[in-house]
C-alpha cells in the first residue's frame, strides 16, 4: 500500500482526501502532454519535406518512361499503317490510326492514344501530325485522297512546368529527346536542330 493511503486514512476527511489524491495520480498518467504532440509533428513534416521530392521525381520518371513508350507505339503504328494500308503514306493524326479497316477490330494503334488527336497520358501531352500529300491515295480505313503524308512527326511535352523531359520522333524511326518542346521545330523526316537521340 502507497506511504500516501496511510496518511489518507489519519486524516479527519480520509476518504475525500484519499479520493482526490486518486484523481490526480489517474489525470496525471493519461494522455499526452502538449510538447509531445508537437514534437510528433515536426517529426512527420520533416520525413515529408525529406520524402515528397523524391516521391515528385519517381512520378516524373513514370511518367518520362510513359511518353517514351507512347512514342515507340507511335512509330510502329505509323510504319504498320504505310506498309498495309496507307499504300506508302502515313496517318495524319491519332485517330486516323485509332481506326480500325474494314474486316479487322484491331486498330494500328490501342484506345488510349486512337482516342483523340491530342491525348493526355501520364502527364504528357502527345500529339501526331502530317503534312497532307495531294498526292496520296485514299487508304483502307477510310481516310480520303490526299490526305496522308509523306512523312509525320509526333511529340510529347511534360504538363507540369518543373518537369524538363520533352520527347519528339519522326519518320526516321528514332526518339529525341530536348529540354525545350520539340513540336514546333520538329521535321516530319530528319533530325530536329536540338536535342539529342535516346539510345
Amino acid at each position: 500500500m502507497p506511504r500516501w493511503h496511510g496518511l489518507c486514512n489519519l486524516l479527519s476527511n480520509g476518504r475525500d482526501a484519499c479520493r482526490s489524491a486518486d484523481l490526480v495520480k489517474m489525470r496525471q498518467a493519461q494522455g499526452f502532454a502538449l510538447i509531445d504532440l508537437i514534437f510528433v509533428c515536426g517529426m512527420i513534416g520533416l520525413l515529408c519535406s525529406i520524402a515528397l521530392p523524391r516521391l515528385l521525381l519517381a512520378k516524373q520518371a513514370a511518367g518520362s518512361a510513359s511518353a517514351i513508350g507512347s512514342m515507340r507505339a507511335i512509330n510502329s503504328a505509323e510504319l504498320t499503317y504505310a506498309l498495309t494500308c496507307g499504300n506508302g503514306f502515313y496517318a495524319p493524326n491519332l485517330t486516323t490510326l485509332g481506326t480500325a479497316p474494314p474486316g479487322s477490330s484491331e486498330p494500328f494503334i490501342s484506345a488510349n492514344l486512337g482516342s483523340a488527336d491530342v491525348i493526355i497520358k501520364s502527364g504528357y501531352s502527345i500529339q501526331l501530325l502530317a503534312t497532307p500529300y495531294p498526292g496520296a491515295p485514299g487508304s483502307c480505313n477510310g481516310l480520303g485522297p490526299g490526305l496522308a503524308g509523306q512523312g509525320f512527326k509526333a511529340a510529347a511535352d511534360p504538363g507540369e512546368p518543373m518537369n524538363v523531359r520533352f520527347f519528339a520522333t519522326n519518320a526516321n524511326g528514332m526518339i529525341f529527346e530536348d529540354v525545350l518542346s520539340l513540336w514546333a521545330t520538329m521535321p516530319e523526316v530528319g533530325d530536329p536542330p536540338s536535342g539529342h537521340t535516346l539510345r
